[in-house]
């Protein structure tokens, strides 16, 4: 018997070996079939039946089909499952249990089974859970698919489900850590400056916990001005080490969500023993710099200090008091303070314009939630002269933060971004020279030079140019040694000035002290930590984006039953058709291709150029502001579906 099957696994793997094969990743569509999409970018057709033995997402290797001039695929093999860990929903039809995952593009029903540690009474219909897949067709010796619930996320009816479905998904925390025990005061051998007679202050959001930073600003008599960032201290309470500290580095950010934050730290530091609070003396690591009258860095110095915050100012009544708009106003002692913070602003603004590089403002959108998590509004939010303040403020500190542990310890947790990663250079000057735009491709490796063709570039005001660029460039990551961050076109840059949501600037707080206390050096941190902090920056960032989405849809319901229209802006556009971003709220909604014209076949979509025709001419591009009308808000995809309103 085993000789048989020795034998008969020897001819299948001859009749595989002398059949024409491909190797892809299966792409499913709501129709039953789908399409297997090789790396060189060719795409095979796979039937219906085929398609019942794979998932959305699987790496597979198929049989090659050819009749004539058609070609279809027949996957046999699995090379990679592209389902592993998943959220889903609890199906129960009559005593079977089954799971439909949460996936746009997978709609299978999956049967299931209940990990052995968890209650089935707690688990009803329609649930969401987090599940594994176990058993899949194309395994030796699996018959068919077969998941396994591990974790009960959040029940059918809980008001809460966009905020712990998003989190479970991605892996991230549900909760704050715990407090532990009592928080005192360490002695770090550090000798603290008292600056409690000096009248920082603090810039934040209304309802703003977490406030890390707390400015003091003085004008020089002989011109430029003198600026002391104080920022809170939580390694002053938390040991390297201890078990707040190893959770801190796990966590990495504090996680913000439209109407939840999960704090990197307890929140018995992050809110309050650490939180710059008006009227509370705190202690603080500080750095007074030397801003020139040009706008320009001068000297610096950092030491340790205890620093009372006179007042915790809102960005939107600061902005209007240096309009001279509303009837509030500060103290005398901050007033001068603003004043002279906006000149600096200014000041600093047009240096870096000059010398380095500067974002353009883009307007922030805010939930307002009632307490059952459904939005009574979007609010959008301009980014006026107080965030300007401090904005500019912290890219200064944290400029000098990054000149100090360059200078004296060699490395340090680094904000590193090169603007295109050296395999995409090439193709992005060839892009630059399809658009009568002749570069040297050291203007896009080499800062100084990629300065230059930056600003060349925003001369141009050209959206269409500035969106097709993006495709060839890289993402900020974080490194344990100084490098370039084109983004701002500085040499170098390190955070300093969040320790209470970030745990990267955790990491520099302790390599200063050890500075001012004249200590060597640890060893730099290792690659696993620097990577693990990128990772878990992308996995905050897309949580936030998800619950954005799904609270979108639920606001945006009645809009589209009354297919109401908006001005919007196209930010993507791929063969299946376009995306936009609804300058009213934010939200980004898809416009299908038939959406376009009613017939298909007069739609000529390049999603290479970013380019799309109509009837032969161009209609639309990356960049384009027009006015679409929604069309449908479905909640089980989170995603918003339009037209062109004309």
């Amino acid at each position: 018997m085993l000789q048989n099957n020795a034998l008969l696994a020897q001819l299948k793997q001859q009749i595989r070996s002398s059949t024409p094969r491909v190797e892809g990743v299966i792409k499913a569509t709501q129709k039953g079939f789908g399409f297997l999409e090789t790396d060189e970018g060719d795409s095979y057709f796979v039937p219906p039946p085929a398609m019942k033995q794979v998932l959305h997402g699987d790496r597979v290797g198929a049989i090659l089909h050819e009749e004539g001039d058609k070609k279809r695929v027949e996957p046999d093999t699995l090379i990679e499952q592209g389902l592993d860990r998943f959220i889903a929903r609890v199906q129960l039809r009559e005593g079977r249990l089954a799971v439909v995952p949460d996936h746009p593009s997978i709609s299978n029903v999956l049967k299931a089974r209940i990990k052995r540690s968890l209650d089935e009474a707690t688990i009803g219909d329609a649930d969401w859970v987090v599940a594994r897949l176990v058993r899949h067709p194309l395994k030796a010796d699996d018959r068919g698919f077969f998941t396994q619930i591990d974790e009960l996320v959040a029940k059918a009816d809980d008001p809460a489900v966009p905020w712990r479905v998003t989190l479970a998904r991605h892996a991230l925390e549900q909760e704050c850590p715990d407090a532990g025990d009592d928080w005192p005061l360490r002695d770090e051998g550090l000798e603290r400056e008292d600056l409690t007679a000096a009248p920082f202050f603090t810039i934040d959001g209304e309802k703003t916990r977490d406030m890390d930073d707390a400015l003091r600003v003085v004008p020089r008599e002989g011109g430029g001005w003198e600026l002391t960032v104080a920022i809170a201290d939580p390694t002053a309470y938390v040991e390297e080490g201890h078990a707040a500290d190893l959770e801190a580095r796990t966590r990495a950010f504090t996680v913000y969500l439209p109407g939840q934050n999960v704090t990197m730290l307890p929140e018995q530091l992050a809110d309050d023993l650490c939180s710059l609070w008006e009227g509370k003396e705190r202690p603080v690591l500080a750095c007074t710099l030397n801003v020139e009258a040009d706008g320009s860095l001068g000297d610096y110095r950092f030491f340790a200090a205890t620093a009372t915050s006179r007042a915790k100012l809102v960005y939107d009544r600061v902005s209007d008091w240096l309009e001279g708009q509303g009837d509030w106003a500060p103290a005398d002692e901050i007033a001068e303070q603003l004043k002279a913070l906006r000149d600096l602003t200014e000041a600093r603004s047009a240096w870096r314009a000059a010398h380095a590089l500067v974002f353009k403002d883009r307007p922030d959108y805010v939930f307002d939630l009632d307490e059952a998590g459904n939005v009574l509004d979007v609010r959008t939010e301009e980014r006026r002269i107080a965030n300007r303040m401090i904005e500019e403020s912290m890219i200064a500190a944290n400029a000098c933060c990054a000149r100090l542990l360059a200078e004296h310890v060699g490395h340090g947790i680094f904000n590193v971004h090169r603007a295109f990663e050296d395999d995409k250079a090439e193709a992005a000057r060839d892009f630059l020279a399809s658009q009568e735009i002749e570069v040297a491709l050291e203007a896009l490796t080499e800062l100084p030079r990629y300065r230059e063709l930056k600003r060349e570039l925003e001369g141009r005001d050209d959206a269409w140019l500035d969106a097709r660029l993006r495709r060839f460039q890289g993402f900020t990551s974080m490194s344990a040694k100084p490098g370039p961050h084109f983004g701002l076109g500085l040499a170098a840059y390190a955070t300093w000035t969040s320790p209470i949501r970030k745990y990267g600037d955790m990491v520099n707080h302790r390599l200063i002290k050890r500075v001012l206390k004249g200590e060597q050096a640890p060893a730099e941190a290792s690659l696993a930590l620097t990577e693990q902090l990128t990772e878990r920056r992308r996995l905050n960032r897309m949580a936030e984006r998800d619950v954005k989405d799904w609270l979108y849809v639920r606001y945006l319901t009645p809009a589209a039953e009354a297919q109401e229209s908006f001005d919007a802006e196209i930010i993507a556009i791929n063969r299946g058709g376009m995306r936009v971003r609804l300058t009213a709220n934010g939200a980004t909604a898809f416009v299908p291709a038939p959406m376009i014209h009613s017939d298909r076949d007069k739609v000529a979509i390049d999603d290479k150029e970013g380019r799309i025709q109509v009837e032969s001419e161009e209609r639309f591009k990356l960049g384009d502001h027009i006015r679409v009308a929604l069309l449908e808000a479905r909640e089980e995809t989170r995603s918003l579906v339009a037209r062109p309103a004309d």
